[in-house]
């Protein structure tokens, strides 16, 4: 899957050291893409191709290539080999599953710029990229705790694991930040595409991490609010649609492409904030009353100057000790490896 586990999340403490690079600088820039998912699919994948359109105005930038629906995995070095012997100068491959394929190719490729989405593993030309989602996610909790009614936020997930515990985890914090009494019961799908919802569990809002729009079509026919992600959905959903959690990869896409183009670009572990613009809070719908909205702004503002953390403590878990001591911000690895519940989520980190 082209999220985190939990086993492979400790060595992402290596974020911030880099590896020397000997890539030359280009005279134009030629990109391919791998992409898990179609680029319709109004999410992740969505995303990222917006993110590669904007790329594309830059004047260095030549129009690029992308191939959707790629299996993870061993088989994914095929496709990525492809866009090399195309070409491509710089590649993309955005999803967690093409981490060793993408390090194969590239070790037979060093004149080659590999960026890989949500990976761990770097080489001397090959560098990884991913978001803070967390800050939007607690954002949005706190417009969804104080659009309830009934104090029961349903939430639709994919998968337990770390990335999108720390979802929900931030989400709850900034609901129950506006809302003590609020709590966040968890439904999980075993899927990213589509699921089959069933969301009887009594909530008049509903959040999700899932890479299309069920979550916000289902929403729109019971009479519920809705959270997005990925992308501004509110089209699937124009009466529920509150706001979302989304990404802009073309923060990263573009700064990259620049990088290569000159001659400067080295391997990193990028784990961009909203400071840095890779992740933001799609603009509140009618819906949200004004004073809510000025408060989501302020909190906003706040998370930007680097005033306020999501995870600032105390914060117990779902057994009501404290994970994080009062004044304390848990350490980036602590972060990406999160496999617990914060007090407020009904649900079990189980499959």
């Amino acid at each position: 899957m082209k999220r985190f586990t939990v086993a492979l999340i400790a060595l992402v403490m290596l974020i911030g050291l880099s590896v020397p690079s000997t890539v030359l600088a280009v005279d134009k820039v030629k990109a391919g893409f791998i992409y898990v998912g179609p680029v319709g699919d109004a999410g992740w994948t969505y995303s990222h191709d917006q993110g590669r359109k904007e790329m594309e105005k830059l004047a260095y930038v030549e129009p690029s290539t992308y191939i959707e629906s790629v299996p993870e995995g061993a088989e994914s070095a095929r496709v990525i080999n492809g866009l090399v012997r195309r070409g491509a100068n710089l590649v993309f491959t955005t999803s967690f599953g093409y981490m060793d394929a993408t390090l194969e190719v590239a070790s037979k490729n060093k004149d080659v710029v590999f960026m890989h989405c949500s990976g761990y593993k770097s080489a001397e030309n090959v560098g990884t990229y991913f978001g803070r989602m967390y800050e939007p996610r607690y954002l949005s909790g706190i417009v969804a705790g104080k659009m309830s009614k009934k104090n029961v936020i349903g939430y639709v997930a994919a998968f337990p694991i770390p990335e999108v515990i720390r979802g929900i985890n931030a989400f709850t914090l900034g609901v129950r930040s506006v809302n003590p009494n609020a709590v966040v019961k968890v439904v999980w799908t075993q899927t990213w595409f589509d699921p089959g919802l069933e969301l009887d569990v009594g909530a008049d809002v509903l959040a999700m991490h899932q890479d299309a729009p069920a979550t916000l079509q289902a929403a729109e026919a019971r009479g519920a609010y809705v959270i997005g992600y990925n992308s501004d959905m509110r089209e699937f959903a124009p009466k529920a649609f509150l706001t979302a959690p989304v990404w802009n990869w073309s923060a990263v896409y573009s700064k990259v492409a620049e990088e290569v183009k000159n001659g400067t670009w080295k391997s990193e572990q990028i784990w961009w904030g909203m400071n840095k613009g890779l992740v933001a809070l799609a603009p509140m719908s009618a819906a949200v009353p004004a004073e809510v909205q000025k408060l989501v702004t302020e909190k906003t503002s706040a998370i930007v100057a680097g005033k306020l953390h999501p995870f600032t403590g105390p914060i117990k878990d779902q057994a009501g000790k404290v994970v994080v001591a009062a004044g304390k911000v848990p350490a980036d690895g602590d972060l990406l490896s999160m496999n617990y519940f914060v007090e407020g989520v009904q649900g079990t980190i189980s499959k």
